[in-house]
């Protein structure tokens, strides 16, 4: 029943916006972009958070209106930094924390905008790259790891901000093309070619970039930094192939694959290899 609600609500704005980008083809632009970059859950609440995060809450950063939240476990001079993906929020890493303290190294996370307890309603992988920067420069991470389109916005910012004091990225179940994703979402919603042309060009000229070019494929190229690459063969979120096209980019990239994880990838030997990855 759920997944038929949600079936029939898609296809119902699809055809509203369908409709509206003949009269009102700003208004359906707008209304396409706020709908793509608007998370429906990840969100979380000051009183009722995870025991587990309870007493790690850290400062708070500032890009631009966002107010972002911070999580700090407190370890050596050297620093983990994690980055969690779409309609997720640090939460993503309780069960890879045990294993990642073993390390001795301090570890931090942060909340995406408009998830966990970041402010904001509107999030990309633009804006979340930007977010990461600030928390790289506050923290100066040696490792970073990065889960779903946090490891695509990590990706992107080691291309756009490189620095020689991160010296080891982790990647998981990261998308390579933002064009796939973009137009994924044209098809659930069942856009016209219209819709498509605006939605797309609301991207090119709001952030700069090309979308048919925008991928971290192409990025990689220029990344030297060791980087270990972890995708399930049978993630049905982000396809297998997202991944070894990232891993053939890369110059210096260690890939691993496992076949019953699915997209989240937790599991005993993936925070194995990540431990024996960072460990040095």
């Amino acid at each position: 029943m759920a997944k038929l609600k949600y079936y029939l609500l898609t296809k119902s704005l699809g055809l509203y916006l369908n409709i509206l980008v003949y009269f009102k083809p700003k208004k359906a632009q707008l209304l396409a972009y706020t709908l793509f970059s608007t998370p429906r859950k990840g969100k979380l609440a000051s009183t009722t958070l995870p025991h587990f995060l309870q007493n790690h809450i850290s400062e708070k950063l500032t890009y631009k209106d966002y107010s972002v939240q911070t999580y700090l476990w407190p370890g050596n001079n050297k620093v983990i930094l994690l980055v969690h993906g779409w309609e997720s929020n640090t939460t993503r890493w309780k069960k890879a924390l045990p294993h990642l303290l073993k390390l001795g190294k301090t570890i931090v996370a942060i909340d995406a905008p408009a998830h966990g307890l970041t402010s904001g309603v509107e999030f990309n992988v633009l804006i979340y790259t930007e977010v990461l920067q600030i928390a790289i420069e506050k923290f100066q991470p040696q490792a970073i790891i990065g889960h779903s389109i946090g490891g695509a916005a990590l990706v992107y910012n080691q291309y756009k901000y490189p620095t020689l004091q991160v010296q080891k990225l982790v990647v998981l179940g990261a998308p390579d093309d933002i064009s796939i994703i973009l137009k994924n979402y044209i098809r659930l919603l069942s856009l016209n070619s219209k819709n498509e042309q605006l939605f797309i060009a609301y991207f090119e000229s709001n952030f700069n970039i090309e979308v048919a070019t925008f991928s971290g494929s192409n990025f990689a190229k220029t990344i030297k930094t060791p980087t270990l690459i972890i995708h399930d063969e049978y993630d049905e979120v982000v396809l297998f192939e997202e991944g070894k096209k990232l891993e053939s980019a890369f110059e210096n990239a260690v890939f691993m694959k496992t076949n019953s994880l699915g997209h989240s990838l937790h599991g005993a030997q993936v925070y194995q290899k990540i431990l024996s990855f960072l460990e040095n």
